[in-house]
């Protein structure tokens, strides 16, 4: 697995005679299986999973994704955008690290988003976590402002930086940047 690591890793950095942007790059369907590993710091729920084999997404991996990322004040779940799950597992890689995504939020039921909207400025109405295309994370071990600048460097969609307080969100929407204290 460490050798996998450092190999993708270096053709990452290196080009290994490529000229593939980062969105090229990780979309590839390279013959793997990609794994994350996710906290949900509201729930406590750990959660570790293959959710692609060599070829293909797996199918039933999908789902207890789908289900560890649910409103979890709802309890509605929602298929999360599989290329979200490509930019959590690209920048687990990148970072190589074995520590979980502490996750603050994935998919939010319009009732959430609404509630949270009253709550704060700062809760978009339209959000992406609406569409299950959004996820609020942290990464132990790895600085804030450095995960930022991973998740802005992989071009893959908005990338949202909270330091006050200690998240940051992604998105498979337009690629946007945006800070809030």
């Amino acid at each position: 697995m460490n050798q996998r690591r450092a190999f993708l890793k270096k053709s990452i950095f290196l080009g290994a005679g490529l000229s593939l942007s980062p969105y090229e790059l990780f979309g590839l369907s390279i013959p793997i299986d990609k794994e994350i590993k996710l906290y949900n710091i509201h729930t406590g729920e750990h959660l570790k999973a293959t959710y692609w084999a060599k070829d293909h997404y797996v199918l039933s991996e999908l789902e207890r994704i789908n289900y560890f990322l649910r409103d979890y004040r709802t309890g509605d779940v929602q298929m999360m955008d599989v290329k979200l799950l490509d930019l959590l597992y690209a920048i687990q890689l990148i970072r190589d690290t074995e520590r979980p995504f502490q996750v603050i939020s994935g998919y939010r039921s319009p009732r959430t988003n609404a509630q949270l909207r009253r709550r704060s400025e700062g809760v978009a109405k339209n959000s992406f976590h609406l569409k299950a295309q959004a996820i609020d994370i942290n990464l132990p071990g790895t600085e804030l402002r450095d995960l930022r600048k991973l998740a802005a460097f992989l071009r893959r969609g908005g990338v949202g930086y909270y330091p006050k307080s200690g998240f940051m969100h992604i998105d498979t929407g337009p690629i946007r940047y945006w800070s809030r204290g």
